[in-house]
């Protein structure tokens, strides 16, 4: 389980450093523009964007719907107030508060997420939730993190849990989703039915980044907000970590430095107006 109070917190305290080391989140943002409905962009469309941060994405839709209204949501107020900061833009609301406990009453043609479903406690009730917000033709398009994101950290971990003989049951952060696992979970969250016709797009992609050392690598993590935010205990002693660093500088590193994987997870909901001939295009899914 995610401790809310401190996720909020430490990605408040590290707000206006965050851009300088989500280099990988900002590629997935790009990623997820080149996902967006094309005839929509110049319509008077609603958008929600879960997990605004400091504004990357807000400002990428802000240019690609020109005539679109914003609902931006962020459950750190350090992160909402740099994202004010940056963007200049009346059609844009921003709101700090938790969407897994905020009350939705509007439908949204566009309902947007960037690499932040990794940190909800229910994500197939947000997912259900969230679709029966959209409109008749409306779309569900997020990125997340999968199960390979980090491996290298993971495996170390557990490595230096054996050197050491430790018999605890940790880890060093939340556990992902694998891209089947995450299909499973939409399919059977989302109430596909003959009447609401729905189209599925998924896909995944690998990115890595290099670090001249592991303690480089940590705080490029603690820098955009992202460290350990679980309520549950991890093995935190000051031998086991020496360790762990070891283990993960000698197995994983290169000519290009330490490596660490994020594995990036795509996913576009698509509706379809009920009144049009969509028959053969219910939960379709395309790799």
């Amino acid at each position: 389980m995610i401790d809310k109070r401190l996720l909020s917190r430490r990605f408040s305290e590290h707000a206006k450093t965050y851009d300088a080391y989500a280099n990988v989140q900002k590629n997935m943002a790009k990623q997820l523009v080149d996902l967006l409905p094309e005839k929509s962009i110049n319509h008077r469309i609603n958008i929600l964007e879960i997990g605004c941060g400091t504004g990357y994405l807000t400002r990428l839709l802000l240019k690609t719907f020109p005539n679109a209204a914003i609902t931006a949501v962020d459950l750190a107020p350090g992160m909402v107030e740099v994202a004010k900061g940056m963007t200049d833009e009346e059609r844009v609301t921003f709101l700090c508060t938790d969407i897994e406990e905020m009350e939705l009453n509007e439908n949204y043609d566009l309902i947007i997420s960037n690499a932040t479903f990794q940190w909800l406690n229910d994500l197939p009730a947000t997912l259900e939730k969230l679709f029966t917000r959209l409109t008749a033709e409306g779309s569900l398009i997020f990125s997340t993190f999968g199960i390979d994101t980090f491996q290298e950290l993971h495996m170390s971990y557990e490595q230096a849990k054996d050197k050491l003989q430790l018999v605890i049951d940790s880890s060093p952060g939340q556990m992902f989703y694998s891209l089947e696992e995450l299909s499973q979970v939409c399919e059977e969250t989302i109430p596909f039915s003959s009447a609401v016709p729905i189209e599925i797009t998924k896909m995944e992609k690998f990115e890595l980044e290099y670090f001249q050392t592991v303690r480089e690598f940590f705080t490029s993590i603690k820098k955009i907000g992202a460290a350990n935010s679980n309520k549950e205990n991890y093995c935190q002693r000051p031998s086991f970590f020496r360790e762990l660093i070891n283990i993960y500088d000698k197995e994983y590193r290169n000519e290009s430095g330490v490596k660490a994987t994020y594995h990036c997870l795509f996913f576009k909901i698509k509706k379809y107006d009920q009144s049009e001939d969509n028959s053969g295009i219910q939960a379709k899914y395309y790799t």
